[in-house]
């Protein structure tokens, strides 16, 4: 078995392998938009040969401005191979191309509420679990995906915070401060690899990369001038999104999430936004509470296995 990164003749194959959906998100149409984009490369994608013919697929998503993938957005593989082992091998392969500066990479797969009581979603998500952790993307975090729309209602508007733009190093030091207790599980393996900092950087960096306006981003401050927290609405490939909010320890408890959360949906909604998709961790109860409180509806599931 050969393994190799793809070409353009392989098109024809790619497009092939595609059409099997299971749990992959790849299409057709997203294939070739995210190709010209820049946010799919044939570098990016591997293949497993067996005597010349392509058995198995792997395609990886990543950011027009970098120069590696961030995650992987399928596995595909024809019938009758070791799924298992096919797939193990494309991942270590790709794995082994990453710069040791670059954020650990991860796989996405996207899963309906309530997957765990449908056997088919089962089957198919078990030998990609598998397949990742032998190749080393053993840890798990359950996410749930949420969206609003205007049908939803516009949440009020906070009446006790104010809002202001501010430059990088306010947004440096808020993301710093922030992280302390933080429940979002990549923010503490951030945090493990390259410390509160480092981590915050790398944050402000992605954030900056995408296609969110950075003149969104604002600073939270109380009646008394205090700051309380920030909100940075944001926009990724699929359009408008909750890119991130957090509130200063010394001021959480006090239900400040909701009040960023409005903003943020209220900035988004005056750029023409008609709807905002967020995700959060399974385990991270206050902010999922804050989602269903302000009209955001849990309509999916991100698993995120990573190292």
């Amino acid at each position: 078995m050969k393994i190799r990164t793809t070409v353009e003749a392989d098109l024809d194959a790619i497009h092939t392998l595609i059409t099997e959906q299971s749990l992959n998100t790849v299409t057709r149409d997203r294939w070739d938009q995210f190709l010209a984009s820049g946010a799919y490369r044939y570098d990016w994608s591997w293949v497993a040969e067996d005597d010349g013919k392509i058995i198995a697929l792997s395609i990886w998503w990543g950011m027009e401005q970098y120069a590696h993938p961030f995650s992987i957005d399928g596995l595909y593989a024809v019938p009758g191979v070791d799924r298992v082992a096919v797939w193990t091998e494309l991942i270590r392969h790709a794995l082994a191309t990453f710069p040791a500066e670059a954020e650990e990479p991860e796989y996405h797969i996207f899963l309906p509420n309530g997957w765990r009581d449908q056997p088919d979603v089962v089957t198919e998500l078990e030998p990609r679990l598998e397949a990742a952790a032998a190749a080393g993307l053993s840890r798990l975090t359950e996410r749930l995906r949420y969206e609003w729309t205007p049908s939803d209602g516009l949440p009020a508007r906070s009446i006790r915070l104010r809002f202001e733009p501010a430059d990088d190093d306010a947004f440096l030091d808020v993301f710093c401060r922030v992280i302390e207790g933080s429940l979002d599980a990549a923010t503490a393996r951030a945090v493990a690899r390259v410390g509160v900092e480092g981590s915050a950087k790398e944050d402000l960096q992605v954030y900056k990369s995408m296609p969110g306006e950075r003149g969104w981003w604002r600073l939270a401050y109380n009646a008394s001038g205090e700051l309380v927290g920030f909100a940075m609405p944001s926009a990724n490939n699929g359009g408008p999104v909750v890119g991130y909010l957090g509130v200063l320890p010394e001021h959480r408890g006090n239900g400040y999430s909701d009040d960023l959360l409005a903003e943020i949906t209220h900035l988004l909604v005056e750029t023409g936004a008609e709807r905002i998709r967020a995700d959060t961790d399974l385990t991270n109860k206050p902010m999922a509470a804050a989602f269903e409180r302000l009209g955001y509806r849990n309509h999916a599931v991100r698993m995120v296995a990573s190292y």
